[in-house]
């Protein structure tokens, strides 16, 4: 069917709609879709999610468009997809509810075919409600984040996200495929159509010529949807992997021939409706001898969490956002993501095609029984078929998605609520919907998942592990895992070789881990065939579990500090207005932080990175959330303390290192292997003012170094922008980077300082904040602080061409300016 972007200037209200009195009598918000109407509310610490939501709460709000239906166009197919609302989405059109979808992460397609009038405009109207508070262990924001799009198309149609192509088998020079593309006759008679699929190389123009065509003509009954199955032959095939994301596009079209009576009656008048989806050949396979292979080549996973918000933006999701994290993610030395926990965007599945990253892609974070009152739970049993087929459907002609995922951390594990059935039904739903893909599930300890009696002593905190000398936990997962083709390890990594002896054909895959454990857990992931990757919580920080992350310093001796690590968790040490979760190894604005630089050392990075500790940490005892990180520093600044101790953290994978006091030397030192920080090494010193160099060396030679330095007062506001033009389409962004520096243009890494953005011309300030964890600002508006130095600007286009022309000031400082071009 043909596609219509709808994103462009919607009516957002609070509250709910349900006459036009309300339409009348409250004028409304113009925004431009993708929309996001949870994260410019303002916080609160009564918020009822309180740190799981970083303290926003949600609420009743509705978008309304006028939307003209060609005359034309009746006797013609129409609807409107979503890529995900968040959530309760209700769609009335004209004041008739005609559709709706509890789930806020499922793709959903509402027919409007029988509610519009043709020839004139058609109030669509979506309410959406994420009052039921807590609705999730994370932000979710709220609204039409993912856009909206209206389709149309003849009777004869492709339904969509019908079309579905697999690789089966690649061999001498040739790939075999299978395809199957679904056509739907909503006319009043039986049809005859002629289904063609064409495969053409992404990037060659079709006059270039399909690479292959199949073709298939099928009979389609009135009021019936029929599968055209074909299979494809493609000659010298490129293959797609994450080194080499090679792609196809894959063109379907139907042609309606005729009526079928008792023979075939051709029709003088034939229509043709056509889609399209971006696909690749590779094969995926898994055992246990030669663990997860790519085209027959072995692979380990270097795997990263992601929720599916997007800092400064909430939960809006654009192309541009996406292809910019997967990018950097790529960068680091990440060669997969998981979509924890919840069905990701498409632009994210489509970047990760583009760009060659491997995605773990998952349906739920709770079945039937709820981890939050306002979750999933509630519509689960209703609605789990239809919104883990939708999600399927979208996503499983895509190469990138190589492993599906039935949930995470489920509480029905352990077989309560008839978990170890629903497992099985769950897997299989998936398998008869695609079967070439492995499918997994993210199992934790048992925290929860017990009925009292098993409860009673097991220790309750938030995924610790389980006792080595009991298989309890074993012996209760493993019907749990029948149906699945990798079992996923939550933080259950000293499993692995005992779980390996009782399970020898079970294939393991660490689905979530602490992060700063990847320097002596990686090293065991690489060693064990059976187990095929390794997944951070999390690779890229977001908002909500509000300070999972976090290393505090304390007296030894003081009987009321925090002993252990589960004494640092949100709900006892994160108190308002604690925002985000601060686990990750890039802030919400994009900048890597050192647990990202400690990732990319353990992952073969020849840099060195040096850092310090703040000298009022010296003598401390370091308490790290087990989602936490040391807290070390990019800094050479601490004016007041000359002469006081602290310690430098040096990263590297050579030998030793020797670090340099503005040229004096403390020596060469040992890169030490051992846990808990392999990759390390630390000096003890005094903090003078100058120049600190470390200097990583090899078999007596330098393979690098890095510098710390002493920067003078904050001096300037500099702007540097990842881009200097944007597309006039409301979808393309401009990343803006704001530092404070001082007069010789350096980073003033402690800098705190006030800042105001103001935007002219054809676009407008998407998103402005930092990476700062503890704040009360809002994103949405234009006041922020700097955060160690930094602070970011998100530009987004509007629906028109010309100039914009972003200023950021502060007291004190002589304002910085940059223009750019929206073409």
């Amino acid at each position: 069917m043909k596609t219509t972007l709808l994103d462009d200037k919607w009516t957002f209200r609070k509250g709910y709609l349900d006459s036009l009195s309300m339409l009348y009598s409250d004028p409304g918000v113009e925004v431009n879709l993708p929309h996001d109407g949870m994260i410019g509310t303002p916080v609160s610490k009564d918020a009822p999610a309180g740190v799981d939501s970083g303290f926003f709460t949600g609420g009743l709000t509705n978008y309304t468009k006028y939307v003209f239906i060609p005359e034309e166009w009746e006797g013609d197919c129409i609807g409107l997809r979503f890529d995900g609302v968040m959530m309760n989405a209700a769609v009335d059109v004209n004041g008739s509810r005609i559709g709706q979808c509890h789930y806020g992460y499922a793709p959903f397609f509402v027919d409007l075919t029988d509610h519009v009038i043709f020839g004139e405009k058609n109030r669509i109207t979506i309410n959406v409600n994420t009052s039921m508070q807590p609705a999730s262990r994370w932000y979710t924001g709220s609204g039409l984040y993912r856009g909206a799009t209206l389709l149309h198309g003849p009777r004869v149609h492709i339904v969509p996200d019908g079309i579905y192509i697999c690789t089966k088998e690649v061999s001498e020079g040739y790939a075999f495929l299978e395809a199957t593309v679904e056509i739907e006759n909503a006319g009043l008679s039986n049809r005859m159509a002629e289904v063609t699929l064409s495969l053409f190389p992404e990037g060659a123009g079709e006059e270039a010529g399909a690479a292959v065509i199949g073709k298939r003509v099928i009979g389609v009954g009135r009021g019936r949807t029929q599968t055209a199955r074909m299979t494809l032959t493609v000659k010298d095939p490129l293959l797609w992997d994450a080194d080499q994301p090679n792609l196809y596009r894959a063109v379907a079209a139907v042609r309606d021939l005729g009526d079928y009576r008792t023979h075939y009656i051709p029709d003088e008048k034939n229509t043709t409706d056509e889609a399209e989806v971006l696909f690749g050949i590779r094969t995926v396979s898994v055992d246990p001898v030669r663990g997860l292979r790519i085209n027959g080549k072995s692979v380990k996973l270097k795997g990263g969490c992601l929720h599916h918000d997007n800092g400064l933006l909430g939960s809006v999701t654009l192309y541009e956002i996406e292809e910019r994290k997967v990018q950097k993610l790529r960068e680091t030395g990440f060669n997969a993501i998981r979509t924890a926990h919840n069905p990701p965007s498409a632009a994210l599945i489509e970047a990760c095609d583009r760009l060659g990253m491997y995605v773990f892609d998952e349906a739920f974070d709770a079945w039937f029984t709820g981890k939050r009152g306002g979750d999933y739970n509630q519509f689960f049993e209703a609605d789990w078929k239809k919104d883990l087929t939708a999600f399927i459907k979208r996503d499983r002609s895509h190469p990138s998605v190589i492993m599906w995922s039935t949930g995470n951390e489920i509480p029905e594990r352990g077989g309560l609520a008839n978990g170890y059935a629903r497992a099985a039904e769950l897997a299989e739903t998936i398998r008869d919907l695609d079967g070439t893909r492995p499918i997994s599930n993210g199992i934790c300890s048992f925290w929860s998942g017990l009925d009292d009696t098993l409860a009673v002593g097991h220790f309750q905190a938030q995924n610790a592990g389980e006792e080595f000398g009991s298989t309890l936990w074993e012996t209760g997962t493993e019907p749990f895992t029948n149906g699945l083709d990798v079992v996923g390890y939550n933080y259950l990594e000293d499993l692995y070789e005992r779980d390996h002896e009782l399970f020898p054909e079970r294939v393991f895959l660490g689905s979530e881990n602490f992060p700063k454990e990847i320097g002596f857990r990686w090293p065991m992931v690489e060693k064990l065939p059976y187990v095929i990757g390794d997944f951070t919580w999390t690779a890229w920080d977001y908002i909500g579990e509000a300070g999972i992350g976090k290393a505090v310093y304390v007296d030894p001796d003081d009987p009321n500090a925090p002993k252990n690590p589960w004494d640092v968790m949100p709900q006892q040490t994160s108190p308002y207005p604690w925002r985000l979760a601060n686990d990750a190894d890039f802030d919400i604005t994009g900048r890597r932080l050192p647990q990202g630089d400690y990732r990319s050392i353990v992952w073969g990075s020849e840099k060195t990175f040096l850092y310090s500790m703040h000298p009022d940490t010296f003598g401390k005892k370091e308490i790290t959330s087990m989602w936490g990180f040391p807290y070390v520093l990019s800094n050479w600044n601490y004016e007041g303390y000359e002469g006081a101790p602290l310690e430098l953290v040096v990263f590297s994978g050579a030998e030793e290192v020797e670090v340099l006091i503005n040229g004096r030397s403390l020596g060469k030192k040992p890169v030490c292997m051992d846990r808990p920080l392999p990759y390390s090494v630390r000096f003890e010193t005094v903090y003078e003012p100058g120049e600190v160099v470390a200097v990583s060396y090899r078999n007596g030679k330098e393979v690098s170094r890095d510098t710390l330095v002493t920067v003078s007062a904050p001096a300037k506001i500099q702007l540097f922008p990842e881009k200097k033009t944007m597309r006039g389409d409301g979808h393309d962004l401009i990343f803006v980077r704001i530092g404070i520096t001082d007069e010789n243009g350096r980073i003033v890494p402690d800098a705190g300082i006030g800042l105001t953005a103001r935007v002219s011309g054809k676009g407008y300030l998407a998103g402005f904040g930092s990476g700062n964890p503890v704040t009360e600002e809002d994103y949405t508006d234009e006041y922020a602080s700097t955060y160690r130095g930094y602070a970011m600007a998100v530009l987004r286009s509007d629906y028109e061409k010309g100039s914009l022309e972003l200023t950021v000031s502060a007291e004190g400082f002589e304002d910085a300016r940059e223009a750019f071009e929206i073409v």
